[in-house]
């Protein structure tokens, strides 16, 4: 299938092909028909699957077929986080160059006021906001909503987590009741049901795969430590591999990833830090150097990581254990990116094996315990995974009555040995201490923040924590 074939107008087509975009992928080529026909959709599907053309192909075809008769936002797109949205809002205009004047804005909380009022006071055809900074504008009634035709929530279960239920729920009340609606998000049941059957007409649910076939082309591997002091070598080990690229390691806490980060730059590390403290410009200036290879290791939590989409990241480490298990997805999902493959190590002490047992049966399959030689855990942790009878799956095009969502996570295949079977990799440098569950993931960021800069250091060069690799290289990977 090819993207001639799915409907698309010329403009669209010729800008696709100036980006290099040729066959359209599994979740684009689910989606974009069915949209293109007018339906309200709910989409399960991984990160870095090709979403965002997924709804904004269609919502621009949408402007081009009928061109707006009155000045007003026709295209409005939803997401949680500055870097999410500023995203979306690239991918627009790179789909929109080869159509005759239409504007893309985006308004976020974290940046200067006057950009926005600017864009805000022209003509907007595609917005992409975050719910508490569009709020914001709302409010003061510097944009309407009335003349949107199509809405889409862009990971909606993570806008929920942030809190930030009441602003959407207030937005979606200002467009028209005739809209339509598009939703895209990790899991497609609980409260992403309920807000689905407040907010959407009859929707076509579409589930591109279900958890276990999600990052099929990442090879996971838990390590169990002992102590703060054993997981910290166990790091070190781990960003020593010599087919390391670049890595992004997670913490809990953003005053976690400000001492790591701080810790691997003092080792010698080109590292940096990006959380939700930190302000627009300084988060703008590590995501650079990230996106130019002069950044190494990324420590992030897990809001700051959402939306972040840089190839070159052939590592993805839990240093500390997300508080949802459907972070986890999230987390990996930052590496193996356009069809490369990836590493993804979590890091665990054996008393958090409750918080490895709820990942895997969200997962639907156990995470193959790995030991490093020389490394081993004293304690050896038992099996935490057992297979759960029944079981969800998701086809294409499954229309839900009223917006109900089914589709439960995937149950697993039982008595599966998490002995290691292949052999493991090493890694370069070490770092700091994680703490407990973070605001950054609770509640909405809004305004501009200041905070502790980054510690990236283009300059850094290869380090290790223990002065000499410890054990031999042996590895959880391919």
């Amino acid at each position: 299938m090819s993207f001639e074939t799915l409907g698309l107008a010329a403009p669209l087509l010729s800008a696709l092909q100036k980006a290099g975009f040729t066959d359209p992928t599994s979740v684009q080529s689910s989606s974009i028909p069915k949209a293109l026909e007018g339906h309200d959709l709910m989409v399960s599907a991984q990160t870095g699957s090709g979403k965002t053309a997924a709804f904004m192909l269609p919502a621009i075809n949408k402007i081009l077929a009928n061109p707006p008769q009155q000045r007003g936002v026709s295209v409005l797109v939803l997401a949680p986080t500055r870097e999410l949205a500023m995203q979306v809002g690239d991918a627009a205009k790179s789909y929109a160059s080869q159509c005759r004047d239409l504007r893309v804005a985006v308004v976020v909380g974290g940046m200067p006021y006057g950009a926005q009022l600017k864009a805000l006071s022209r003509r907007v055809d595609v917005l992409v906001a975050t719910p508490g900074r569009l709020m914001d504008h709302l409010q003061a009634k510097r944009v309407k909503l009335n003349t949107v035709h199509t809405l889409v929530l862009d990971e909606a279960d993570r806008m929920l987590d942030m809190g930030f239920i009441d602003d959407i729920e207030s937005i979606v009340a200002r467009t028209p009741s005739d809209r339509q609606t598009l939703l895209f998000s990790a899991t497609l049941d609980g409260t992403v049901a309920k807000l689905a059957s407040k907010m959407m007409n009859n929707p076509l649910s579409i589930e591109v795969s279900g958890h276990r076939e999600k990052h099929a082309n990442i090879t996971q591997a838990l390590l169990y430590a002992d102590n703060a002091e054993h997981k910290m070598r166990l790091l070190s080990h781990l960003l020593n591999d010599e087919k390391l690229d670049q890595a992004i390691v997670f913490t809990a806490t953003k005053r976690g990833a400000d001492d790591l980060a701080e810790h691997l730059a003092d080792e010698g590390f080109a590292a940096g830090a990006l959380h939700g403290d930190m302000n627009q410009r300084q988060r703008t200036r590590t995501l650079s150097l990230l996106q130019k290879g002069r950044l190494r290791v990324l420590v992030a939590t897990d809001v700051a990581a959402r939306g972040i989409d840089v190839r070159g990241i052939s590592h993805a480490i839990n240093f500390d254990l997300p508080m949802q298990a459907e972070d986890y997805t999230h987390r990996i999902g930052r590496t193996g990116r356009a069809g490369n493959d990836g590493l993804a190590f979590t890091l665990a002490n054996v008393a958090e094996r409750h918080k490895v047992r709820r990942i895997e049966h969200f997962i639907g399959q156990p995470i193959p315990v790995e030991t490093i030689p020389g490394l081993e855990p004293t304690r050896v942790a038992r099996p935490t995974y057992k297979a759960r009878k029944g079981g969800g799956g998701g086809g294409a095009g499954r229309r839900r009555p009223n917006g109900s969502a089914g589709g439960k996570p995937f149950a697993g295949e039982g008595g599966r040995d998490t002995r290691p079977s292949r052999p493991a990799h090493a890694g370069e440098g070490q770092g700091g201490a994680g703490r407990s569950a973070s605001a950054d993931s609770r509640k909405p960021h809004r305004g501009d923040r200041s905070g502790k800069p980054s510690s990236a250091r283009p300059t850094g060069r290869p380090g290790n924590f223990s002065g000499k690799r410890p054990g031999s290289r042996s590895a959880a990977a391919h």
